[in-house]
């Protein structure tokens, strides 16, 4: 067995250190977390992932999608997690902003699908890019200033 880490955790007769970025976003992209909703929904996910005792390592909420790295115990699949994850919060979600039914209907915040990648070694790199990853994306905004014009306008 391998040496223990100070990160590891453990059950009846495992030790275990499973870390995961995980990244979703709403449907069709719509840049809708911010604000008020932004909060709120930092607060549903974290108490969600509280229920499960899957531990945020790092999170951050852009306006279009979600980055988390957390510790899923392995009882738990990455999968079952994140249909809990997306499934409850969308409910939970449009209980508290119904204004949002209109916009998403039939109670279907999130996209389908979602990215997971394991985390080794390289936590404190993926720590970094959850951080800064929105002056990242703004410094990308700011180089991209086209002026779009409708074709079909003369």
């Amino acid at each position: 067995m391998s040496k223990k880490s100070k990160d590891d955790s453990s059950l009846a007769h495992t030790r275990w250190n499973c870390k995961y970025h995980i990244i979703f976003c709403p449907k069709y992209r719509r840049k809708v977390i911010f604000g008020e909703l932004r909060a709120d929904i930092g607060h549903i996910l974290r108490r969600l992932c509280e229920l499960k005792d899957v531990e945020i390592i790092e999170a951050h909420a852009m306006p279009d999608h979600i980055h988390m790295l957390v510790r899923i115990p392995p009882k738990m699949s990455v999968a079952s997690f994140m249909g809990y994850l997306k499934g409850r919060s969308a409910v939970i979600i449009h209980e508290r902003h119904a204004n949002l039914k209109y916009n998403y209907g039939n109670r279907s915040f999130w996209a389908r699908g979602y990215y997971v990648s394991t985390v080794g070694l390289n936590q404190k790199t993926i720590e970094k890019y959850i951080r800064n990853q929105e002056a990242e994306d703004r410094v990308n905004d700011s180089m991209t200033k086209r002026e779009y014009r409708d074709p079909f306008k003369k």
